[in-house]
């Protein structure tokens, strides 16, 4: 029984290990890097066809460069919920030893000890070194209590140990499948804005029963270094890219100086455009600037967030 035991474990660790690899290999983002090597000049730009002017002043076709940015940010997405998804059905997330002593430790440890069901701390260690858009992965019971987060040393650092009230544990819950959360705080002492990605569980003893919620918490810092990173002056000096949540607050900012301040763009008609399920750009003003502002859905996981690309009208 204990070399059944062992070998187990040891299939159990080469499953994880093919499943990274072959998402790295088959899941990947837009190389959106390329698109934005050489600066577009008025001359080439009418060539390439990524940006044109009107008569009015308005630019036409920055929906292409857009449409890039939407896909680019879906396959991170997406990706980032595959793993998950996968590992949720293997027996070392699915089983919860410690359920019963988690009173004992949950309001002094924020969870179960840091040695304790280290099988499924290893699962989500192997997660986050596998992605680096995650940066946190945890498991929360059913009735909202954290069980365990990895790395431990966040865990610590826990100011709630209840997360029944936040949306991607209750998306998880009530779709019955994988969810991505909106922008909040974070419940650790740094208050850092984050989002989730969740995904239920089912008990390895009752395939039936909800055994948790699995989820990890996306890097918003990972996404704005990325698009800080493009040559977005080839569109011209005063382009900006952000990605938006649901309700129009910031995740992710092309402008280095205004990255970590909080920012709505609930209020923009281009925004409202996109919530709605519309593709293009329009003419508006952000911070009482007039802007061309093209707008997309990024429709993923029972959620839609919004990219924008804003730039400086003519018209202005």
């Amino acid at each position: 029984m204990k070399n059944k035991s062992k070998n187990d474990k040891k299939l159990s660790k080469f499953k994880i290990f093919a499943i990274f690899i072959f998402l790295s290999l088959s899941i990947s983002a837009v190389n959106i890097q390329n698109m934005f090597v050489e600066p577009i000049t008025a001359q080439t730009a009418n060539n390439t066809n990524y940006i044109t002017s009107d008569s009015s002043g308005t630019y036409n076709n920055i929906s292409l460069i857009t449409n890039i940015l939407v896909k680019n940010l879906e396959n991170r997405i997406h990706k980032a919920g595959a793993i998950l998804e996968i590992t949720s059905k293997l027996p070392e997330v699915r089983d919860v030893p410690y359920e019963q002593s988690l009173n004992q430790t949950l309001n002094s440890l924020h969870g179960i000890p840091q040695y304790a069901d280290i099988e499924k701390r290893q699962v989500g260690s192997n997660v986050l070194s596998s992605n680096n858009d995650l940066y946190e992965i945890f498991f929360v019971m059913p009735n909202g209590n954290m069980y365990l987060l990895e790395p431990y040393s966040i865990q610590q650092t826990l100011t709630l140990n209840n997360f029944a009230f936040r949306d991607y544990f209750q998306g998880a819950i009530n779709t019955n499948d994988t969810f991505l959360g909106d922008v909040h705080n974070t419940a650790a002492a740094s208050g850092e804005r984050t989002a989730k990605i969740s995904v239920p569980v089912y008990s390895l003893k009752d395939n039936s029963t909800v055994a948790g919620v699995w989820a990890s918490s996306i890097d918003f810092n990972v996404l704005s270094k990325e698009l800080q990173s493009l040559n977005l002056t080839s569109l011209g000096d005063s382009t900006r890219v952000v990605y938006v949540d649901s309700k129009g607050q910031k995740i992710a900012d092309s402008d280095i100086n205004k990255n970590t301040i909080p920012e709505s763009f609930s209020n923009l008609r281009g925004f409202k455009a996109a919530i709605s399920g519309q593709t293009g750009s329009m003419i508006d003003k952000v911070n009482n600037t007039k802007m061309v502002v093209a707008y997309q859905p990024v429709n993923v996981f029972h959620n839609t967030w919004v990219v924008l690309l804003m730039q400086m009208s003519i018209a202005s």
